[in-house]
């Protein structure tokens, strides 16, 4: 049987935990009593805390944990869970776990973080020069404090050696699902999918973020270049014209675009307009035709081929899942 151990710390979401305590625990023993077989259990999950001390959750939920971190010799999984309070003071609060991260990551163990629990990997220092992701609204902040992280803010699952990381509150049970299926094989985690009523599979988290405007820089130029083409984004736009309106060469607002934001205008412009279709389709009950031109293209197709990219979704499918 292996062994999953879910380091509870103060301001932690209660859902992730118990969450992924349930569908470890569970896996494939569901299904298994639908099917009227004898349940085999393919987990040993135990929620441990630095002392053994009851973990104070948000939304004031006090967990009971099982075990004192450090009297766990081996795990093969160790799962940090979402951060729900702020994430700085969750971690100056709790540098007593780091040394347990970084243990367990020497000793082999697969290790796990969801959602804003990738802070702590980052700070304990094993995701240095490594693949992560994060929820996508605190992509920027980490990004900043964790420059030697290759973040990947649109990935809902990220591996990198034996370290995972998904992305989203709720995303316990894709990481779940996945380590599931690492361990057990596809037939159990597609088994525990069905019987829980859960998505195998459900590709990236773009379809769910709002457009991060990448403001945290100090080139007044580009800000005001920004600001302009989320204002004018329907219009049709060239590069001369952008960098005649801050006295600029195409050359240098080109650099300095990219060095701002990580992006060149055009990839910032496509990324506003994607979103301002996103809330079309959400609210309006528009043609796909009438909202591609209202956002600034003539072609349909090609705009598509643009939403899916950015997304995962293509314009229909965003709608039927989003419509309010």
């Amino acid at each position: 049987m292996h062994t999953v151990t879910i380091l509870g710390f103060e301001q932690a979401y209660a859902s992730a935990i118990t969450g992924a305590l349930d569908l470890f625990a569970l896996a494939g023993v569901t299904w298994q009593r639908m099917q009227g077989e004898d349940p085999q259990q393919n987990f040993k999950v135990q929620l441990a805390s630095v002392g053994k001390r009851d973990i104070e959750c948000i939304n004031q939920l006090t967990l009971k944990s099982q075990i004192a971190i450090e009297d766990v010799l081996h795990t093969d999984i160790l799962i940090v869970p979402t951060i729900g309070g702020i994430p700085e003071d969750v971690l100056i609060n709790n540098r007593n776990l780091l040394p347990f991260i970084r243990y367990f990551h020497e000793k082999g163990a697969d290790i796990a973080s969801n959602c804003s629990g990738a802070f702590l990997l980052a700070e304990s220092g094993i995701l240095k020069n490594k693949q992560a992701t994060t929820h996508w609204g605190y992509a920027d902040k980490f990004e900043s404090r964790y420059t030697n992280v290759k973040l990947l803010p649109n990935q809902l699952i990220t591996q990198d050696g034996n370290i995972y990381c998904s992305g989203g509150g709720m995303a316990w049970f894709d990481l779940a699902l996945l380590l599931i299926e690492r361990y057990c094989g596809h037939d159990v985690a597609s088994n525990t999918a069905k019987a829980h009523v859960l998505d195998l599979s459900r590709g990236n988290q773009a379809a769910y973020a709002q457009l991060r405007s990448k403001k945290y820089h100090q080139d007044d130029d580009i800000l005001a270049v920004q600001e302009w083409l989320e204002q004018y984004y329907f219009q049709a736009i060239n590069l001369e014209q952008l960098a005649t309106k801050v006295n600029l060469t195409t050359r240098t607002l080109l650099r300095r675009f990219k060095k701002a934001t990580g992006q060149t205008p055009f990839a910032y412009l496509q990324s506003i307009r994607v979103e301002a279709a996103k809330k079309r389709l959400e609210t309006q009950n528009e043609s796909l035709e009438s909202i591609t031109n209202a956002v600034g293209y003539e072609d349909l197709s090609s705009f598509t081929r643009l939403f899916k990219s950015i997304t995962g979704l293509s314009p229909s499918q965003y709608r039927k899942k989003f419509i309010r």
